[in-house]
């Protein structure tokens, strides 16, 4: 009988180039073999169990990668290989030392270029490499914050290069993305794989974000208690999940451009309440985007006159926008003779050979060599993809020999090196791919700091470089472990992965309610209610088209036919079932899916379900700060089912009316989450005035259709208990009446109930709660706008008699229950725009006309 090969001597088998498995010796380094029989104890079957409870504690926290140039798919799934990336401490140390280096030499790097300019003056980088590259900004120039370091935060992609150290691959300073993906990387790994961590003495994560939000404190223009936000693009941009979670994890509020304004020599942070000054911002949005007035005059993302208030000294931001110069490739083909001249030593951590084509000794051995290099743009915003010259023909080398030529300057080229590979879990095998680390560095003030660990990725093909998640690259959480525990502990650090914000923490954490998010609560409460009520009513309409199937060609019963204008209606998808100017089409309700089934699958039709679905999820992703992990559970869940949806068809109407109840259910327990779980502040009270008002149009909608003309009493019958039954109101009304069904005491429970949250009473009398718990911008004691609206539409609503809006007619028209909802409806309708002015302002003093952010720099 032969021995199962193990899990070490079959990947063995499969290494072709040097490994991180394998030592200079060609041995196992021990702690490979550690993780190894780790990996060989859980069994194969099971690590890919413990894969798919990755992907899908992924899915349900939310970890997404946003891709720009993906035409089928703009939010990508965050991508976890179980297998970490482990490096010795020994090693690491050498590392840290590197990166140490090499932060303080970038850090003097810009302060020379927007200073003496002595390096460009000692011709040690030439000054067409600085000037003509878009990252330099003249209105930086004179702008100094008050720190030591300008440069406070510093990604480094490095890799194993073939001497067997590791070299330096590229910066990444205008905004360094990945450290929030590394944290949760190595939570989640924690949680769904807790055996690989068994005997092993791992580097935490914690004292690099303790020692961030220190560095933000020292920062702070007000010393003592310093207003910090953390600026993001927005929803689009590329690593927004991680804004949202590093923001919210370290206690800063997330803003937009549009949430700040300048006013009197500094920054603030527009609330409902007021406005708030603003004295650290860490930015993640690109330098040319921060400041339309002095920088780019198209930006929507920046803030007008954000560059005077540095240069008064009044804000610090994190990173400074003009830090984008140090991104321009070409600056590392003169790195080793600037480190010389500003450090007076040689530089520790190679980087990977490069010609600056703007010299004419480089240009000809790029021209020559151009199947053995990788060509580059010094400037990184212009989009230009790397090209590998081996990849091309002669053809097409021709023609990039042609581009070159045509700008020289512009182009940088750089050596292809064979880098090493890491053991990767594909398709069910450890196999070796290729894998480059992210490392973090943040400023103590005097000297940097570098995170025991990282954000490693690896490609997914074989000896291919494609590492980025832009390019379907999987991450890994990233070790630095040790013998010895005392070798990863520094004196008087917290040695916690997960930190958590003392009480005596000096930093402000404002509670404020921008205007941006308080629009965007109340549309999450209107749209979450909207989808809602159209769910349960398709539920209703299937369930009635299944009781009452007709022959082809056949006539719906009347009540049916009602039921189905009152969709159009409430959708406003019309003609629909009502017909152009009013006119019935009788065909339409012979074969009513064919305009039911486009109003829940085609995502493009307004008024839809799956429209409004994906409405809802837009809004609420441009809100993931105000979720917890069990929101975001349910809302993947939600995600879910538009998917489900979308693909919904006549010939599989089960399955759709399945989808139905689990959209139903799923939203009640979104809504029911969110309301457990959100403080009882203003965006609370946003959050539920836009549900009411939403809850009161859709109902007012359907009464109105259903009864405003009189009917015989056995279709008003089942139109009565439909519109009950929509409205959780049933069982109730049978409860309280305990007799047959019929308008008067209907409309009585309705309008009048003052104890069921689906009568139009109480629903007044809950907006109204809501409104008068939000700011006043009037007079004390008097009432805003929007209450005196409520109060009206709720005075009537109270001063009905049922039985005058049962009277019909000659025509059989209820002329008094038509007029009273066409009244409360435009009354409830207009608490919208008043809100909207009072709290939702949030576009003042923005001067630009449309911007995007495709940030190269966030790229990861």
């Amino acid at each position: 009988m032969n021995t199962p090969i193990s899990f070490l001597d079959s990947y063995k088998k499969t290494i072709n180039s040097y490994d991180e498995v394998i030592n200079k010796s060609g041995e196992v380094k021990p702690y490979w073999a550690t993780i190894f029989a780790a990996l060989e104890a859980v069994g194969m079957e099971e690590l890919g169990v413990r894969n798919k409870e990755i992907i899908n504690k992924l899915k349900e926290n939310g970890v997404t990668y946003n891709v720009y140039d993906s035409e089928n798919e703009l939010v990508r799934p965050w991508k976890l290989d179980p297998i970490p990336f482990v490096i010795h401490q020994s090693e690491w140390a050498a590392i840290e030392k590197g990166l140490i280096q090499r932060a303080n030499l970038l850090d003097l790097i810009y302060k020379d270029i927007y200073g003496e300019q002595l390096l460009i003056k000692n011709n040690i980088i030439p000054a067409e490499l600085v000037f003509n590259n878009s990252g330099f900004l003249r209105p930086c120039f004179d702008i100094q914050q008050k720190e030591f370091h300008q440069l406070s935060l510093l990604a480094c992609d490095i890799a194993r290069g073939p001497d067997g150290k590791m070299w330096l691959l590229d910066n990444r300073v205008q905004s360094p993305s990945g450290s929030g993906y590394a944290l949760e990387n190595r939570i989640v790994m924690a949680n769904v794989f807790p055996q690989l961590n068994k005997n092993i003495h791992r580097g935490k994560l914690g004292p690099y974000f303790s020692e961030l939000q220190k560095t933000v404190g020292k920062l702070g223009t007000n010393v003592e208690n310093p207003n910090v936000v953390f600026l993001s693009p927005g929803a689009g941009n590329e690593t927004y999940f991680e804004h949202v979670y590093l923001s919210s994890y370290l206690g800063f509020k997330l803003v937009e451009g549009s949430d700040l304004l300048v006013r009197e020599g500094f920054v603030w942070l527009k609330t409902i309440d007021q406005l708030e000054r603003v004295d650290v911002i860490i930015k993640r949005i690109d330098d040319q985007w921060c400041d339309p007035l002095e920088l780019n005059k198209n930006s929507l993302l920046g803030i007008p006159g954000l560059l005077q208030v540095m240069r008064l000294g009044n804000v610090a931001v994190i990173n400074p926008p003009g830090i984008s110069v140090l991104e321009n490739h070409g600056l590392m083909a003169f790195i080793q003779n600037a480190c010389k001249f500003l450090l007076k030593e040689p530089l520790i951590m190679n980087s990977t050979a490069t010609w600056w084509c703007g010299q004419t000794k480089e240009l000809t051995y790029v021209l020559n060599n151009l199947p053995k290099l990788i060509i580059k743009k010094t400037n990184r915003d212009l989009g230009f993809k790397s090209v590998y010259g081996r990849k091309l023909n002669k053809e097409q080398l021709k023609d990039l020999k042609a581009t070159i030529l045509s700008n020289p300057k512009e182009y940088v080229a750089q050596e292809e090196v064979s880098l090493s590979t890491t053991p990767s879990l594909i398709d069910g095998k450890i196999l070796p791919r290729l894998a480059v680390i992210r490392a973090f560095l943040i400023s103590d003030g005097s000297n940097y700091k570098v995170m025991k660990g990282g954000l490693t990725r690896s490609s997914v093909v074989e000896d291919k470089f494609q590492i980025s998640n832009q390019f379907g690259g999987i991450s890994k959480d990233t070790w630095v472990i040790s013998d010895n525990l005392e070798e990863l502990e520094e004196p008087q650090e917290r040695q916690e992965d997960i930190i958590e914000i003392k009480k005596t923490n000096p930093i402000s954490i404002s509670t404020a309610l921008t205007s941006r998010n308080a629009e965007n609560l109340f549309w999450v409460g209107r749209l979450s209610e909207r989808t809602l009520v159209l769910t349960s009513f398709l539920k209703i309409i299937f369930n009635r088209l299944n009781e009452n199937v007709s022959s082809h060609g056949k006539k719906q019963p009347e009540f049916l036919v009602v039921l189905l204008k009152a969709v159009t209606h409430l959708t406003q998808t019309y003609p629909g079932f009502v017909g152009e100017d009013g006119e019935e089409d009788e065909t339409v309700f012979e074969k009513p899916l064919a305009e039911l089934i486009p109003l829940i699958n085609d995502s493009k039709k307004e008024g839809s379900l799956t429209y409004n679905v994906q409405s809802l999820l837009y809004t609420i992703n441009h809100i993931s700060e105000k979720w917890n992990n069990d929101t975001k559970g349910i809302i993947y869940l939600i995600e879910e089912s538009l998917v489900s949806l979308k693909a919904s068809n006549e010939q599989n109407i089960s399955q759709t009316t399945h989808g139905l109840d689990k959209l139903y259910i799923r939203l009640m327990a979104f809504y029911g989450n969110t309301y457990e779980t959100l403080p009882r502040e203003n965006g609370f009270y946003l959050f539920e005035a836009g549900k009411n008002i939403e809850r009161f149009l859709s109902l007012v909608s359907v009464i109105q259709t259903l009864f405003c003309f009189k009917r015989s009493e056995e279709v008003e019958q089942l139109l009565l208990e439909s519109v009950l039954e929509n409205h959780n109101l049933l069982a109730q009304y049978r409860s309280n009446y305990k007799s047959q069904l019929n308008l008067v005491t209907v409309l009585n429970m309705l309008f009048l109930e003052k104890n069921s949250p689906y009568t139009l009473a109480y629903i007044l009398d809950t907006l109204s709660y809501n409104i008068s718990n939000l700011p006043k911008k009037s007079e004390f004691n008097q009432l805003s706008i929007a209450e005196k609206k409520v109060l009206e539409a709720s005075t009537i609503i109270k001063l009905i008699d049922p039985e005058e809006l049962e009277q019909a007619d000659e025509n059989n028209f209820r002329k008094t229950l038509d007029s009273t909802i066409n009244t409360v409806s435009e009354l409830v309708s207009s608490v919208t725009s008043s809100l909207s002015s009072l709290y939702f302002n949030h576009s003042v003093m923005q001067l630009s006309f449309l911007a995007t952010d495709k940030d190269n720099s966030d790229e990861i």
